[in-house]
């Protein structure tokens, strides 16, 4: 495939899993959508193809290099809460919220769009202790 039709099909995906009915629900279910692995040597446009592709596509573009990123800068800093469980108190670990979704809110609401693509460049180099966390998802 080249860099044309990878692109194409990058459309059809967003246009798939937007796609509304009558009554403003999804068509395509959420546990259902899968993510898009664009793989390519450096410099051939992939962060250029998402772009364009957004911007066809009118949703928002949250492009991140995972190279640069903990995991704690991932998933959230850990903090402890007392919450309470039948009756009895414990300390229990929440995290903050992820910077890099902290960037999909913030993305939300300068542009208004509540759809978008979280584009994660350089995958492949993710850390050694960030790469487990993502593979649960």
């Amino acid at each position: 495939m080249n860099i044309k039709e990878a692109k194409t099909e990058i459309i059809n995906t967003i246009r798939a899993y937007n796609k509304k009915d009558g009554q403003g629900c999804y068509t395509f279910p959420l546990v259902r959508q899968r993510p898009i692995l664009l793989m390519g040597p450096p410099g051939i446009g992939k962060t250029a193809i998402m772009e364009q592709a957004a911007r066809e596509c009118g949703v928002g573009l949250v492009a991140y290099t995972i190279t640069h990123h903990t995991r704690q800068s991932a998933i959230g800093l850990p903090h402890i809460e007392t919450k309470v469980y039948q009756g009895k108190e414990v300390s229990v670990t929440e995290y903050t919220l992820s910077e890099i979704i902290a960037s999909v809110y913030q993305c939300m609401e300068e542009t208004g769009k509540k759809e978008g693509i979280l584009f994660i460049d350089e995958i492949n180099c993710v850390s050694e202790t960030l790469a487990p966390t993502m593979l649960q998802f």
